[in-house]
């Protein structure tokens, strides 16, 4: 009986002294000065450097936002530009800390892969952009179509079922390993159509010769709903990639904007002021500061003002926010409470 103490003992001690083994990404990510962040490079609005090599999007931001919730400077960002292929390798490698590069959150992803979704930051779906001249006004026009798509993506095997579940003559999928090789393709007819992410439609066709000769068709053939991933076995990290995207969300329901942050820090409404660090430890439990929340709205604004800025209507693309509004507004986007 004794033995089997001694060795419950020794059980419970190595799961406490394991505790900070879960703290590894977040150290390791300090003791290197700056946050690798696996992303896009090549889609206009969510990932990919501008002509000076300054990487701007949607996802762009919230790499930022975790490096300002970390180091108090949303420039501490080195961005790694990632194919749909290679992305979940690089992840799993620990070539980069995290992967923010519009990634659809699905089973297999969930609990094949050694990665975790940490949460859902744009809900999209899969559409199709076909020339006008062909004059289709539905996918289901599309019958025995040549359609050009991208390697190591959901959107292979959507684009399969699409066509067995509305009984249409099979594709003839032509797969390419990167979304510029894909979209080449079409633009020069070797494909009657191409699909991908409805978001991703709006950009790519800011890339064709002729933007205004194409047509992106009405209906959305899946879910798609975007995620950050990280790997198993670090809590902590998950935690802090997850409530990063949660207090973007919590600051635009709350009406905190980048320029207004200040002066709500001085806010009496409880909610704001847990959410802004100002009363409880909820910063210090993520393994971070108080203020963490305020360093994020500081570093890249609110989820809305985020949005708009690189997608919406602040941007060429003019995405309206649809399911992306908040839940007060119609929308899908909602965060528990920091309480």
């Amino acid at each position: 009986m004794k033995r089997v103490f001694v060795a419950l003992l020794t059980a419970c001690a190595a799961l406490t002294t394991g505790a900070p083994a879960e703290a590894a990404t977040l150290d390791t990510i300090k003791a290197r000065g700056a946050l690798n962040c696996g992303a896009n490079g090549q889609l206009p609005g969510f990932g990919m450097p501008d002509a000076q090599g300054i990487w701007t999007g949607f996802d762009v931001e919230l790499c930022r936002a975790l490096a300002a919730a970390i180091f108090n400077d949303p420039q501490k960002v080195k961005f790694v530009a990632l194919t749909a292929k290679d992305r979940f390798t690089a992840l799993q490698s620990g070539d980069v800390d995290v992967l923010i590069r519009n990634t659809t959150w699905t089973l297999s992803r969930d609990t094949q892969l050694g990665l975790n979704a940490t949460g859902i930051n744009y809900f999209d779906g899969q559409g199709f952009i076909v020339r006008k001249d062909l004059k289709i006004n539905s996918a289901l026009e599309l019958n025995g179509a040549s359609v050009c798509v991208q390697q190591g993506t959901t959107t292979e095997l959507n684009l399969s079922d699409y066509f067995r579940s509305n009984k249409m003559a099979s594709s003839k999928p032509i797969a390419f390993a990167t979304l510029d090789e894909a979209l080449k393709a079409y633009d020069s007819r070797r494909c009657d159509a191409y699909t991908t992410d409805a978001s991703q439609l709006y950009s790519v066709r800011l890339k064709l010769a002729r933007p205004e000769d194409h047509v992106v068709l009405p209906e959305i053939i899946s879910k798609e709903p975007f995620s950050a991933f990280v790997r198993h076995g670090d809590d902590q990290w998950f935690d802090i990639v997850r409530w990063a995207l949660f207090a973007m969300l919590n600051a635009e329901e709350f009406g905190i904007t980048k320029a207004n942050v200040d002066e709500q820090v001085k806010s009496d409404n409880p909610e704001i002021k847990r959410l802004l660090g100002t009363e409880g430890n909820f910063g210090e439990a993520l393994g971070l500061t108080k203020d963490w929340a305020v360093r994020i709205v500081k570093g890249v604004g609110n989820y809305g003002e985020v949005f708009e800025r690189t997608i919406g209507q602040g941007s060429p693309l003019k995405i309206t926010r649809g399911q992306n509004a908040l839940w007060t507004k119609g929308g899908l986007q909602y965060a528990p409470p920091v309480r």
